[in-house]
Order: structure tokens, then C-alpha cells, then sequence
């Protein structure tokens, strides 16, 4: 291409990339590169008027390098130079000239689409849409002529494809909705190879297919006239689906068959191409020269439904299946064990979890129940597809073998155990309702392909015992014992019968009742109906802060029972303990003592063994938690508010207690319930674990409305103190003290040292004495007003319950005062037995029983002492405390369970005025921070991990620092 200014021509060529070339030669002279780039860029901005167009050396020759996407552009609006005219004989430069504009105004407007070639070559490419108005009224052909490298010249092309890229494209949010919307366009595929252009764009959604049909392929079921099975490719009516019209296809792409004339130019122009795609996609598939003309074998159907129809649909294909498949393909055999239907029945009783019970295999698949003979007959055929019945089910190999092994693994002879059964039938009914049906993925379903579980088909009797377990409200009642001295409430009556319906069949039973809603008197009621009967004494473990209260219970409530307190010097052993036992109903005795007596315990068979406060076998590796284990009994019973505090294996603990190998080992539990639970939130195991937990726990809640207690209300604030400047002071030093530790600690020493910083920063928001380990105030210094004052005011929380405290006793209400502390529980008593002048109640672990139930009996005896102070752990269970009706938390617990125990001591049955608990919390400190966890949570019993506080010694040290620092506002 040339141009003429006086004796300079310029010439111009496209690279295969689209750039354009351009260099002058004057007098057949060569043209300086940069002087021609100012001759022909003068006007044009956006090369920057040539400055930034590159010279390349060609050979002898200096050229300008226009890039791509400029290419069109430049030639559509050219600025050259009033002084280089162009010469009208130039048909090569007329012909760009002529070209450019319409083609730049095509790609400005959007109308252009992908290209195939460029696809083909695995890269992303545009080029000009031929069937767009503007271009069908471009004389190509007059252009042609001019053009020596014609219409199809890959330079132009890439040069249009260039300038599409940069108009539309040239951003990574532009690209990222084009992988959006047009997927296909960014995906490899075989099958590109043989479509026609317009086959393609439609494939991708970019234009529509114009065809008034869609081929795909049949595959046509074995029937009464042909035994095999066949494929056909046909022609759908776009119009009338119904409509399918066969077609003959050679290897070639020579269609035969009758169809619309209208039809005819499409079926000519993709012919060759749905012969390529088929021969590709289905090699066996042929005949001689025919395409799809040999019948199928059962193992090429079973290919063609499991695999090769997915990889037609997957390149764009239609696949027309038998109505069938897509529920057959759902239709996974099914391996029950069918209870027999005398299990359970009054023919043959059940005791315990252990016992087994007789049962028959079924082999389901889909409505189609077998015997495990039919079964084997049916995989005698050998055969994946097989009509059975009436309809078809389709065998895979991987899933019958499965079930081979499973059937296997269980002798028939042997029976199920009652545990097998149970843990088996709940779990399959958890599933079932925790995927309803078409609320599966995809993974999911693949991953449910890859196995075969053993159900169970429980009989009546087996059915009806389950239901009754988990709806023990529709137990019929068990008449009271006329032994027993008290009335017992609707739900009381109900949690005996559930505790009696349990021991009828030796299964054990958790009784969660809330705290205050009289899990004694149940279980008092159940000892006066069984040992009425029974030839051994009940066996009762305690915590030995209780022992007295069960004491005064049982012969309160049943003072026809002989009770035996076995606890403190003087215990039996031997014949002696035998012969006394002869004449005991219910022997009390605690933890401590169960571990020390573990080996004499050992030697009696206890008509029930029932622990009280079960929580405190929560660790099931320690000494105490296996002693307890190692007792026999014919019924076990746990009696807890808490069956869980912190972690789900303290469940597994009491239910292994209860029922041993219920819920599999501790390793297998942890696995499969605990870590997906507490870890991930799993909602399919908390819910399976549930199944299997309920039917041997009864838990009632005090909010229950069934339950009318018509108890006072409860209500709790939250008093927030800021600090005195010493205990910040303290704080921050303690903070930072640690924080240059963590730097130098690791392992258990680290933890170490944030488990005993965590213990100080609590201490110091108590009182700084706490802390600083001062002598405490002597006798005549607690005396001295002003001394003591100024002991106060060192703690805004000491000094605030003062006040709070001196109030409440002048308006005569008596009240609990919590505290983690022994030496902190001291200095309060110490201090408002000063302030008040009456005296004051302390009770602690170190308290012996018989003081500890003489503070009970003292403080609620009417006019007895007002304040009452407890350390957390010793009088937060077991007591019964309702002469108070304030409860003070003086620090937080990690637990809201915990404090909800302590709580209760006073809310509860018998309580007749209303409750009011006040938690105390330092502002700024560890203290706020930790409540506002507490907000967050619910206690795990009611599926939300709640806290303890190992966690935090695996905190990083920005963590910890976030967490212990004082909040700068406070």
C-alpha cells in the first residue's frame, strides 16, 4: 500500500497479529523511521503524535510499528498531513481506507462475536459479526478486489479482534463478567472441533440457534418385539417436543431420512459434524458406513446411561433417557435387618442393651423388597440392568459388594444387640429427616453413592417402646407408693414412671431436670415402689456437701426406708457390712469414699446404683469416674441439672456410665460427634447425637409451660464497677508482666503462666489484698469504723456489696453471696459480720459435714442469720437455700451453667418471694469481657458450646493481649 508526496511513497502492511507496518522510501531511497513517524502521526493523539510508536528494523528498512488495536481506528479517521496526498490510483491504501470505517464502527457498537478459530486455538478472540446490517450493506466484494490479501487476512482480523479487547475488555471486572455470563467461552472442549459457527455461538449462549430442531440422541429400552437395547439420533421439533424424527447417519455425514424441506439447509450444513461428534464420543457405536446401526449390549447401555450420556450432555448434546432412569439411578439397594416380630413382645423380654435379639436380612431397592435368597438370585443373573417386577434396577458392582461385606460382617444365628438395634434405628431416622428429599447436592449425593449403611425395621413392639422412651408423657402411671409422704406434681409422677418404664427393661436413665424441680423426690418415689420388691439395698453417690441433705429428703419424704450412711470413721466391711445390708433399702455414700471403698462395693449387687450431681464423673479417665463404673447393679440412674458443663464428652461419660458402649468408645465418639459438633457446628451429627441421646434422658426446664410451677419471678442485673486507681494500677503491671513473659515462655510453661495470670487479674478485681498477699485486718482493726472504711473503698465491688448488702438486711431479706474464693469469702465474712454486727454464714470446702449441715439448718430456720457466703464450687449444688432471696455473684464464672446452679440454691421449689441475683463486673477488665462471651453463648446442653477456660492458653499473644488488656476508656 502506498501513498505519493512529490517523490516519497509510503508503504504499509498487517502483520498475522494485527499491527500495522509502515515505511517510505524517497528517490528509491530509504526514509529515515522517525522522520516518516512524524510525517504520518503529526495529528494522531493517541499515539501521542507518533512519540510512542516503536522502530523496528526490518532487514535494510526502518519501519513504524502501529499497534492493533490503533490499526482500525487510524484508518477510519485518518489525520495525515495536507501535504501527503494520496494518490486515487492507490487501490490498496483506498481499500483500508475504505474497510476501517465500518469495521470501527462495528466493534465501538458491540457487534461482534467470539471467534471459533481463535477458540480452537485455546485463546480468546473476537471477530466481526457477517450478519450484522451495517456490514451485509459493505460491498466485501468491490473491497476484495482492492484488498491483495483479501477479506479472510488474519492481519485484519486480529486487528478488529485487538480493538474489541481494548474498547470492551480491558479490565479485569469486564473479563470477570464475561467468565460470568459466558463460562463456556473460558472451557476446553472437544467437541468445538466439529460445529459450524453458528452451531457454536449457539452452544454458547451467545446467539440463538436458529434451527427450527435440536438433534439428540435416544436410547430405546429393550421391549416384547426387541430384546436390546438401541440408540437413534432424531430431530426434535423445537415447536412440538413430542415430535422426534429418526435420522440414518454415515460415518461421513450423509443424512438420510424424511423431514420438513425447511429443514433440509441445516440437517446439509451440521450433518458432517454430528457424525464427527458421535464417532468421537461413542466409537462402538457403528456399523460399517452407519452410524449408531449396531443394537447395544446390556454392559454398552449400562456404559452409554452411567457415562457416556454425560459426556454428550456435557458438549452440548440432548440425550433423551427412558422416563426411568433418573429414579432407578436414585434406587440404591437397601440392606435392613427385620426384627423378628416376637422381640420385645410378652414372649420374650428384653434386659438391657446387651441383650440380642433374632432378625431376617431384606435387601430393599426401590418398592421392591428381597429376601436374602431372592437377593442371591437376582446377582446370580449376573447383570447390571435387569427388569424385576416390573420395572428396572440397575446393580452396581461397588455398592453389591458393600453389602456382601456387611451381610458378612453380622451372623444371623448370633442376633443384634438391643444397643445395635437402637443406635441403628435412630440414626437412619435422624438422616431421613435431616435430607428431605431434592435437598441434596450433588457431592452429596456422590458421596452417599460411595456406601451402603445397615438399617433396622423394628417390630410393634420395639417401635412402640422407642416411642414410648421419647414421649414419656404418654406412659401410663404408675400408682404412687403409699409410703411416700408428699404429693407428687404431674410431671414428678411422670419422671417415676419413666424411671420404672427404663428399669423394666435394665436400660439406664439420665434425669436432667432443671435445678429445683424435685429430682429427689422422683428418685425417692422409685426407691419406695422398687425396694418394696427388691432383695438388695439401692446404692446412692453423692457429693459429700449433700449427704446430710439426702439424709433429711429420705426421711422426710420416706421414713419407711432404712437408710445406711456409709461415710466417715467407723465404716463396715465384710460380713459385718453384708449383714447389715440385709435389713437396708438405700445406701448413701460419697465419690470420694466410692473410690476408697471401690474393691468392698464390689461385692453387692445393688438393686439401682443412682449418682447424684452426675456431673462429677464428667472425666471419665480419672480414678474416681472408673470406681464408680466397676460397681454392678441391676438398674443405673444419673440424677443432673448439667449433663453437660463445657465439653460433649462429658455426656459420653455419663452415658457410658449408664449404658456402656451406647455411644461407642471415647476415641470413636470424639471422632465422630464431639469434634464435628464443638468444632464445626455440624447441624447433621448435633442432630443425630440428639436421636440417640433422648430416649435415656428426661430433661424438663422450669420455663416449660407444662410444667406450672407457679414459681416467683427471677430477676437478674448486672452491677458494673469501675476500678479503684490502685486496682488498675495492679492490673495494667500484672498485664504487662505477662505479656514480656509470653515473649520468652513456651509449651506448658506458657500455659502455666496465663492460667495463673488469669487467676491474678480476677483476684485483683475482687480486692488488691487478693493480689498483694497483705496480712488481713486484725480483730480490733476490723472494729476501728475508719480503718475499716478505707479497707472497703480499696475495692468497688466489696465497697458497693457493703452498701447493697446493709440495705437489703434493713429491709429484712436474707440473701447468698457466690464467690470463686476461699481467702476472698473469708474477708467478706470477716468484713460484713464488722459492718452488720450480726452474724454471718461461711461455708467452703474445707467446711465438715456436720458444721456444713448445721449452717443449712441455722440459715433457714425462721430468724436465723441473713447473709450467707459460699465459695462457688461447695454450695453450688445440692443445697437447698430458699430463705434467700438475693443471690449475689461477687466474680464470674466461665459458665453461665455454674452460675445458674448456684443461683439456684435459692430459686427453687418453696421459694415463695421473688428472686433477685446481681453479678457483679469490674468495667474494662477481663471481667466485662468475659460476660460479654457469656452473652453470646447458651450452655452446650442446649447445643452451643459454652466455655472453659483451657482455651485461652492457646491464644497468640495478640490475642491474650486483647483479651487480658485494660479497656482504655474504663
Amino acid at each position: 500500500m502506498n501513498a505519493i508526496l512529490h517523490d516519497l511513497t509510503v508503504n504499509m502492511t498487517l502483520t498475522e497479529s494485527g499491527d500495522a507496518l509502515f515505511w517510505g522510501l524517497l528517490d528509491e531511497r530509504e526514509v529515515p523511521g522517525d522522520k516518516l513517524r512524524n510525517l504520518l502521526f503529526a495529528w494522531h493523539e493517541p499515539s501521542y503524535y507518533g512519540t510512542s510508536l516503536e522502530l523496528q528494523q526490518a532487514g535494510d528498512i526502518a519501519v513504524v510499528v502501529l499497534p492493533a488495536e490503533m490499526v482500525l481506528p487510524f484508518f477510519a479517521e485518518p489525520g495525515f498531513m495536507d501535504i501527503l496526498n494520496m494518490d486515487n490510483g492507490n487501490t490498496a491504501m483506498k481499500a483500508m481506507l475504505e474497510a476501517a470505517p465500518p469495521l470501527y464502527q462495528e466493534a465501538k457498537a458491540g457487534r461482534y462475536v467470539p471467534s471459533l478459530h481463535d477458540f480452537r486455538r485455546g485463546a480468546l478472540g473476537w471477530t466481526w459479526d457477517a450478519e450484522s446490517d451495517a456490514l451485509k450493506a459493505f460491498d466485501w466484494t468491490a473491497f476484495q478486489s482492492l484488498d491483495p490479501l483479501g477479506q479472510g487476512s488474519a492481519g485484519l482480523r486480529a486487528a478488529f479482534s485487538a480493538l474489541v479487547t481494548a474498547e470492551h475488555y480491558a479490565s479485569e471486572a469486564a473479563l470477570s463478567d464475561l467468565r460470568r455470563d459466558y463460562p463456556a467461552l473460558f472451557q476446553k472442549s472437544a467437541s468445538s472441533s466439529a460445529l459450524t459457527e453458528e452451531e457454536w455461538l449457539a452452544s454458547l449462549g451467545w446467539r440463538p440457534d436458529t434451527a427450527p430442531f435440536r438433534p439428540a440422541l435416544q436410547l430405546l429400552e429393550p421391549d416384547e418385539d426387541d430384546d436390546t437395547w438401541r440408540l437413534h439420533l432424531v430431530l426434535q421439533d423445537k415447536q412440538d417436543r413430542s415430535v422426534l424424527t429418526p435420522i440414518r447417519l454415515t460415518v461421513d455425514g450423509t443424512a438420510a431420512g424424511t423431514w420438513d424441506s425447511s429443514w433440509g439447509p441445516y440437517v446439509l450444513e451440521r450433518s458432517a459434524g454430528w457424525a464427527a461428534r458421535l464417532a468421537e464420543a461413542l466409537p462402538s457405536g457403528s456399523s460399517g458406513t452407519e452410524l449408531l446401526s449396531k443394537p447395544l449390549s446390556d454392559e454398552a447401555a449400562w456404559t452409554f446411561l452411567t457415562t457416556d450420556s454425560r459426556y454428550l450432555l456435557d458438549g452440548g448434546w440432548n440425550v433423551m433417557l427412558p422416563g426411568w432412569w433418573e429414579s432407578a439411578s436414585k434406587r440404591k439397594p437397601r440392606l435392613r435387618a427385620k426384627v423378628s416380630s416376637e422381640a420385645g413382645g410378652k414372649g420374650q423380654s428384653l434386659f438391657g442393651l446387651n441383650a440380642l435379639v433374632d432378625f431376617d436380612w431384606r435387601i430393599a431397592i426401590g418398592e421392591a423388597d428381597l429376601s436374602e435368597a431372592e437377593f442371591a438370585a437376582l446377582l446370580s443373573r449376573n447383570e447390571r440392568l435387569i427388569r424385576f417386577r416390573g420395572q428396572w434396577v440397575y446393580l452396581d458392582p461397588a455398592l453389591l459388594e458393600q453389602i456382601r461385606r456387611l451381610m458378612a460382617s453380622v451372623d444371623p444365628q448370633e442376633g443384634l444387640s438391643l444397643l445395635d438395634i437402637f443406635q441403628l434405628h435412630l440414626l437412619s431416622e435422624s438422616e431421613q429427616e435431616n435430607s428431605p428429599k431434592g435437598s441434596q447436592t450433588a457431592e452429596d449425593e456422590a458421596e452417599h453413592e460411595e456406601r451402603i449403611k445397615l438399617e433396622v425395621e423394628l417390630n410393634g413392639h420395639l417401635m412402640g417402646l422407642l416411642r414410648q422412651l421419647g414421649q414419656p408423657s404418654e406412659l401410663q402411671d404408675i400408682p404412687v407408693p403409699a409410703g411416700l409422704r408428699a404429693e407428687l406434681r404431674s410431671y414428678q409422677q411422670e419422671g417415676f414412671t419413666w424411671l420404672t418404664y427404663l428399669r423394666k427393661f435394665g436400660l439406664g436413665a439420665c434425669l436432667a431436670d432443671d435445678m429445683g424441680l424435685g429430682k429427689t423426690i422422683q428418685f425417692i418415689t422409685y426407691l419406695l415402689h422398687h425396694q418394696a420388691e427388691s432383695e438388695q439395698p439401692a446404692l446412692l453417690i453423692c457429693p459429700t456437701s449433700v449427704l446430710g441433705n439426702w439424709q433429711k429428703e429420705l426421711l422426710r419424704f420416706a421414713p419407711d426406708l432404712k437408710v445406711l450412711l456409709y461415710y466417715g470413721k467407723g465404716r463396715l466391711s465384710g460380713a459385718a457390712l453384708s449383714e447389715v445390708l440385709q435389713d437396708t433399702d438405700i445406701v448413701l455414700t460419697s465419690y470420694t469414699t466410692a473410690l476408697m471403698e471401690q474393691e468392698t462395693l464390689q461385692e453387692t449387687v445393688w438393686s439401682a446404683l443412682c449418682l447424684d450431681e452426675a456431673q462429677n464423673i464428667k472425666n471419665a479417665q480419672n480414678k474416681q469416674s472408673a470406681a464408680v463404673r466397676s460397681l454392678k447393679a441391676k438398674h443405673r440412674i444419673a440424677l443432673t441439672g448439667t449433663p453437660i458443663e463445657n465439653r460433649l464428652s462429658e455426656l459420653w461419660s455419663i452415658y457410658d456410665f449408664l449404658n456402656p458402649g451406647y455411644l461407642g468408645n471415647q476415641r470413636g465418639f470424639q471422632h465422630r460427634f464431639a469434634n464435628p459438633i464443638e468444632k464445626h457446628q455440624d447441624e447433621e451429627r448435633t442432630l443425630q447425637l440428639q436421636k440417640l441421646v433422648k430416649p435415656f434422658m428426661l430433661r424438663r426446664k422450669k420455663n416449660d409451660p407444662a410444667i406450672q410451677l407457679d414459681l416467683p419471678e427471677k430477676q437478674e442485673m448486672k452491677v458494673y464497677l469501675n476500678l479503684t486507681a490502685e486496682q488498675g494500677a495492679l492490673y495494667e503491671q500484672a498485664v504487662k508482666n505477662l505479656m514480656e513473659r509470653m515473649q520468652k515462655l513456651e509449651g506448658m510453661e506458657r500455659k502455666g503462666a496465663i492460667l495463673s495470670a488469669l487467676t491474678q487479674l480476677k483476684q485483683l478485681c475482687d480486692h488488691p489484698v487478693l493480689l498483694t498477699k497483705e496480712a488481713p485486718l486484725s480483730e480490733e482493726s476490723l472494729l476501728a469504723e475508719e480503718i475499716r472504711e478505707a479497707f472497703v473503698t480499696r475495692s468497688a465491688k466489696l465497697e458497693r456489696l457493703v452498701a447493697m448488702v446493709g440495705e437489703l438486711r434493713d429491709e429484712g431479706d436474707s440473701c447468698l453471696i457466690f464467690t470463686q474464693y476461699v481467702s476472698m469469702g473469708k474477708l467478706l465474712a470477716d468484713i460484713l459480720q464488722a459492718e452488720r454486727d450480726e452474724p454471718v454464714l461461711y461455708l467452703n470446702g474445707s467446711t465438715p459435714k456436720q458444721e456444713r449441715d448445721k449452717m443449712i439448718d441455722t440459715f433457714q430456720a425462721s430468724g436465723g442469720p441473713g447473709i450467707f457466703i459460699l465459695s462457688l464450687k461447695a454450695g453450688g449444688v445440692g443445697l437447698n437455700l430458699t430463705a434467700a432471696n438475693h443471690v449475689f455473684h461477687f466474680d464470674r464464672w466461665w459458665n453461665p451453667a455454674v452460675e445458674n446452679q448456684a443461683t439456684d440454691r435459692a430459686y427453687r421449689m418453696g421459694q415463695k418471694r421473688n428472686v433477685q441475683v446481681h453479678k457483679f463486673i469490674s468495667l474494662g477488665t477481663l471481667e466485662e469481657k468475659i460476660d460479654e462471651m457469656l452473652e453470646s453463648k447458651m450452655s452446650l446442653s442446649e447445643n452451643v458450646i459454652s466455655t472453659s477456660e483451657a482455651w485461652i492458653t492457646e491464644l497468640s499473644n495478640e490475642e491474650l493481649h486483647d483479651l487480658f488488656a485494660l479497656r482504655k476508656e474504663w
